[in-house]
């Protein structure tokens, strides 16, 4: 079975291409499985080449939908393309709702798109704390798109800025979206605005906000900058859908001529790698609770230690006296 497959193998096939390869290796990620540093570095000299397309937005403007027009756009452009989209946690199980994953049940026998739901498992910001792992494994599978849709949590939804090389930023009109993005700051955020159900009435008033919002925006930034376009779709009819993906190319050939796309990538990778680093520390300190973060808030508390000392401390005893001598200015 693939489940008990070693970890070269289940690379090698997911190199080949075979998606129960892929959505095992997924899985050892979202399990932080024991084999992650195994999988991570079989797979880092296989990635770098996938291009990384958020999507987000407010919750009920159509992101599963576009998303799906996405998958059919790229896929009639000959692109093999992958798809994490990430669903609220089930109170009961802990894993995903799967309600993006049925709305995109069209492709479900197209051996060149992989769909996986992934559960945020109480983590803010729009994203699982797996995602930028399982982007790496898609990446390393061939998969030339990888979309990622958010969970659509509102206003702090802004993790997809630091994992996607384009971020789209979907709205629909006649529910002040266009008001609410330029309170949240979203404009930000977006490299591309998407107007979805552009057919309703308030579409046109929805788009002549963004744009004048982003004339604004811009005359506070000095030197040339991308021009974030304002796109009208109806993804239900896939109309739109065309102009969206113009859009997301002339993003990616602006962003690589200025040196823009290969900046995102090494703040992605810094990202990753903070990011691994902070949940290592926070594992290692799960060891040392009990008596020894016990006895150091004993001495917080009767005053005989600052907290600053006190973490000082703990740090030391999670990476080594070298942490603590640099500390101290030795």
């Amino acid at each position: 079975m693939v489940r008990d497959l070693p970890v070269a193998d289940l690379v090698d096939r997911a190199l080949a291409g075979e998606p129960r390869a892929v959505a095992r290796l997924i899985s050892l990620v979202e399990d932080d499985s024991p084999r992650l540093r195994e999988v991570a570095r079989a797979l880092a000299p296989h990635t770098g080449r996938a291009r990384v397309i958020g999507l987000t937005g407010p919750p009920g403007v159509g992101k599963s939908t576009t998303t799906s027009a996405l998958v059919s756009a790229y896929r009639a452009r000959g692109k093999r393309v992958g798809v994490l989209a990430v669903d609220p946690s089930s109170p009961f199980s802990g894993g995903a709702l799967l309600g993006d994953r049925v709305r995109m049940g069209a492709h479900a026998a197209d051996q060149d798109v992989f769909i996986r739901s992934m559960a945020t498992r109480g983590h803010l910001g729009g994203l699982a704390v797996a995602t930028p792992q399982a982007v790496r494994v898609l990446d390393a599978a061939g998969f030339d798109v990888v979309l990622i849709e958010t969970v659509g949590v509102g206003q702090s939804e802004v993790d997809i800025v630091a994992l996607a090389d384009c971020a789209v930023v979907l709205l629909a009109p006649g529910a002040g979206d266009g008001v609410q993005a330029a309170k949240a700051g979203i404009l930000e955020i977006a490299d591309v605005f998407a107007v979805n159900k552009a057919d309703r009435d308030g579409a046109e008033t929805t788009a002549r906000e963004l744009k004048h919002a982003i004339s604004l925006g811009r005359r506070e930034i000095r030197g040339p900058s991308w021009r974030t376009p304002v796109v009208m779709t109806v993804a239900a009819r896939a109309e739109g859908i065309d102009g969206l993906v113009a859009a997301i190319e002339s993003h990616h050939e602006w962003a690589a001529a200025r040196g823009e796309f290969a900046a995102r990538r090494l703040a992605r990778a810094r990202a990753e790698v903070e990011s691994v680093a902070v949940r290592e520390l926070r594992a290692r300190l799960g060891e040392l609770r009990g008596d020894l973060l016990d006895r150091f808030a004993a001495e917080v508390r009767s005053g005989s230690l600052d907290p600053y000392r006190a973490a000082d401390e703990v740090i030391a005893a999670v990476t080594g006296e070298g942490w603590l001598d640099h500390r101290r200015g030795y």
